[in-house]
């Protein structure tokens, strides 16, 4: 038997005596909380910083990389949408066209994207690129995804985002972004809630400096990260699903143009995605002038009729600042517009929804956004680390990593403590990968005290002994 040597309350924070202070009474449960989750979760919060430090790199990168698609010499005159996917259609004439992304400027490549490839995802298409100005095929690639993500940042996305598992990968990073806010609002809460002279950097050694480091850029970072913990968790697999039933019964919801054909003529275009070309069809250039008549400009994509009731859908697809997601529905036997539906319409939370993914995935605001998401995803980096030195730092021999003691939480006063738990258990239900941690931890916690004080080893607050 030896007894851990005492320690500073710097090195080894310990609960207050009992107090009524809700201040003094929140603190060693906060770290208590901050430290374990720190401790448990950095290795899934550091694959998702890595990952996501790759893929807002992945946009410059995939441009240097697939410039030969992207790109073409300027040319004097484009030809016509129709004769471009003819193009398109001769080279690969297997598959079906999914979509057509028009050239959005000089120089670029317009994309015809052909779904029911073999050896193509299911879930992607294969994009065909073809030069506006002469018709000639520049190339195909796969794609993937309303950004139009090609094999590179296809790749590192999906890693990203699962790990390559599937669906049960995604839990990883529903887990790492349930709890990064819970950490950063935690840290944050103990670094206002020392002493000045304790948060410096400057002439301090050790766990002090390493202590230092880590609040200081934490507490630079902490807004960053609770915004990219929420919009996380827009598109989860769990906690994005009860968001999504949130919005629906508030009315707010995600609206889409209307894509049933009118009138008379309802029937008359072709089906099955073969771009109009029928008889007593419209083509592809007289939707692509309506849907430009109504104010839609550059970048837009076109989507065939699904069945011969349908109409065809020009959708604008810039998501950058500011954004163009106006919408258009035309009819493909008489080529009128049937339906508009205009961004500036969308609900309150369908546009922050929009906007927040936009931002989180490095869209809305260009290279500039995708250099602050790379800074951030260095700074989470640093900060796991830091806290795994601080980790170390804090052991003494056999007491290596020792946490913070047991018994925080009994000296929260009731008043306190009652709505915190009624909080958590919200949050718990919408935030399942959160609620379900917690409370495996804090049973866990329970039959770990309860197991100490058996054997006479249980303390709150003063030296323990091993």
């Amino acid at each position: 038997m030896t007894t851990a040597p005492p320690t500073t309350t710097d090195e080894a924070p310990q609960p207050p005596a009992p107090t009524k202070s809700a201040r003094a009474g929140l603190r060693p449960l906060v770290l208590r909380l901050h430290f374990y989750a720190g401790v448990l979760v950095a290795p899934f919060l550091l694959v998702a910083a890595l990952t996501g430090l790759l893929y807002a790199a992945s946009f410059q990168a995939e441009k240097i990389v697939y410039d030969h698609e992207l790109t073409v010499p300027v040319g004097d005159r484009e030809l016509p949408v129709s004769a471009q996917v003819a193009a398109a259609r001769e080279a690969r004439p297997d598959g079906t066209v999914a979509a057509v992304r028009p050239s959005p400027g000089p120089g670029a490549t317009t994309r015809v994207m052909l779904s029911g490839i073999p050896g193509v995802d299911p879930g992607h298409t294969l994009a065909v690129f073809v030069d506006p100005y002469t018709g000639k095929v520049r190339g195909e690639l796969e794609q993937y995804g309303s950004t139009g993500a090609l094999p590179l940042r296809t790749w590192i996305d999906e890693f990203h985002r699962d790990l390559r598992l599937g669906e049960t990968g995604r839990l990883y990073s529903e887990f790492a972004a349930s709890w990064l806010w819970v950490i950063a609002g935690g840290g944050l809460v103990l670094w206002f809630s020392r002493r000045r002279a304790l948060r410096k950097v400057r002439g301090t050694r050790g766990r002090r400096r390493t202590l230092g480091l880590h609040g200081g850029v934490g507490v630079w970072a902490a807004a960053g990260f609770v915004f990219l913990s929420a919009t996380g968790l827009t598109w989860s697999a769990h906690a994005g699903a009860n968001i999504g039933e949130l919005r629906t019964a508030l009315g707010q919801e995600t609206p889409s143009v209307s894509a049933a054909a009118a009138g008379e003529h309802a029937g008359h275009g072709t089906a099955g995605g073969t771009a109009g070309d029928a008889a007593h069809g419209v083509g592809l250039d007289e939707v692509l002038a309506a849907a430009r008549a109504e104010g839609l400009g550059d970048p837009v994509e076109i989507v065939p009729p699904a069945d011969a009731e349908s109409a065809y859908v020009v959708k604008q697809i810039q998501r950058s600042w500011p954004e163009k997601q106006d919408a258009v529905a035309v009819d493909p036997g008489t080529g009128q517009v049937t339906d508009v539906l205009r961004f500036d319409d969308y609900p309150v939370l369908a546009k922050l929804t929009r906007w927040g993914i936009d931002l989180h995935t490095g869209i809305l605001f260009g290279p500039v956004n995708q250099i602050a998401l790379m800074v951030l995803a260095l700074a989470l980096i640093l900060l796991i680390l830091w806290g795994y030195r601080m980790w170390w730092q804090r052991g003494r021999g056999s007491a290596f990593g020792r946490p913070v003691p047991r018994g925080a939480w009994q000296q929260v006063p009731p008043y306190v403590l009652v709505p915190l738990l009624a909080l958590i258990a919200v949050l718990g239900y919408f935030v399942p990968l959160l609620g379900i941690p917690l409370a495996a931890f804090l049973a866990v916690d329970i039959v770990l005290g309860e197991i100490a004080h058996r054997r006479g080893r249980r303390t709150y607050g003063g030296g323990s002994t091993a």
